[in-house]
């Protein structure tokens, strides 16, 4: 089979060891999200695995670049500078080309620029908090942000999310979505994180956080994280929307 062709057979078991548990009281939307009968796995359908699809075209110049694709001109996003890197990769280490990835977070106070966020820092005036790149035909990706703030939320009182990036990941067709996030090497908020919590192999927890990587920085600018993500597999990437199957 060509490096190249995509997978039209069953995808590898998944590891439900290493997924959380639908239901994790500690995490308190998780008790009305999660599945009430017994979970069943279908292969995937041609019309999942192929199109419709998005164009290349539809890119801009700008859209991997957060630091400036919202920002007036002359002007950039206030926080910390940092380039974000790594690699989309299949069950067998293959590096997946031409997927759409998406990201999006909150600045580098804390704040998303969303109607409903009601948190007290302030918005950046230019900063929208979201992006989008493709991989190129190793798998590789990259892009420029600011390293966003941890904020407050309503699990608990006084439970605060870790820094993170929101990532999403489409194949070969639009029903080909997955979504994570991705957290940053050192942030002492990950382990007290509930949502962090259901999850039981400090290994998978490690995979969902980016290291920080010197030789990737870009001197006098930004520093530099990688993170890999793995689509399917034993030891796949953990994303919030793949919970039911495999």
């Amino acid at each position: 089979m060509s490096n190249d062709a995509p997978e039209t057979g069953a995808f590898f078991a998944r590891d439900r060891e290493w997924h959380p548990k639908p239901l994790t009281p500690g995490y308190k939307t998780s008790v009305l999200r999660s599945p009430q009968k017994a979970l069943l796995s279908f292969d995937n359908t041609i019309s999942e695995i192929t199109g419709p699809t998005f164009g290349h075209s539809m890119l801009g110049e700008l859209d991997n670049d957060l630091i400036h694709n919202f920002a007036r001109n002359g002007e950039s996003a206030i926080g910390e500078r940092i380039v974000v890197h790594g690699r989309l990769l299949d069950e067998r280490g293959r590096g997946v080309a031409g997927a759409l990835l998406e990201f999006w977070q909150a600045n580098a106070g804390g704040r998303y620029r969303h109607k409903r966020d009601g948190y007290l820092a302030p918005l950046d005036p230019n900063f929208g908090g979201c992006g989008r790149t493709v991989t190129d035909e190793r798998g590789f990706y990259a892009f420029r942000t600011v390293r966003p703030g941890p904020y407050p939320w309503p699990n608990g009182p006084n439970e605060w999310r870790p820094a993170h990036i929101h990532f999403s990941v489409f194949g070969h067709g639009f029903a080909q979505r997955l979504i994570t996030q991705m957290y940053f090497e050192g942030d002492p908020l990950i382990a007290r994180c509930p949502i962090v919590r259901t999850i039981n192999d400090p290994a998978a927890i490690c995979q969902l956080t980016a290291a920080l990587d010197m030789n990737a920085t870009v001197p006098m600018d930004a520093l530099a994280y990688k993170f890999d993500i793995v689509l399917r597999g034993r030891r796949s990437t953990l994303f919030e929307n793949r919970l039911e199957g495999n």
